[in-house]
């Protein structure tokens, strides 16, 4: 297996493999002192940290209706309560790594396949892209 871990001493962990991004995982730990995103800008989840002083300001705002054309699914984990193992596997579905998710822990998982293993009592929020399809929209291995 051609797997490449890189860790940034941000607390930010992003785990390839052949070439691709399979996933970032972003330790309760982590911090921001500045607006920075752990995505990047062509992905299909943007995920980051938006930094404003005290006092600063968000001017009200809608989001124009754009016509955005995803392909995939890409899905954000945030592991409210417990802990688990995350198993990460590349496109051709075989296992590349795992790691341990803990409390305050957030997950966001780019491409590839992936299952887990909860060790505690484990409550995640989800977030990803709608509208669901159903339970076809996912290809168990």
């Amino acid at each position: 297996m051609s797997c490449q871990t890189v860790i940034q001493e941000s607390l930010v962990e992003t785990l390839h493999h052949e070439g691709k991004t399979i996933a970032h995982i972003v330790r309760s730990a982590r911090s921001a002192r500045q607006t920075e995103f752990i995505t990047e800008p062509q992905d299909k989840q943007q995920v980051g940290f938006i930094v404003y002083p005290r006092g600063g300001v968000i001017a009200r705002h809608v989001h124009r209706p754009y016509v955005r054309q995803v392909v995939g699914m890409s899905e954000v984990l945030l592991v409210r309560e417990g802990r688990m193992e995350a198993d990460f596997y590349g496109d051709d579905k075989q296992f590349v790594e795992s790691r341990t998710l803990e409390r305050g822990d957030l997950l966001v998982l780019v491409s590839g396949g992936h299952g887990f293993r909860c060790t505690e009592d484990t409550v995640l929020l989800e977030i990803k892209q709608g509208p669901y399809i159903g339970p076809d929209e996912k290809e168990r291995f």
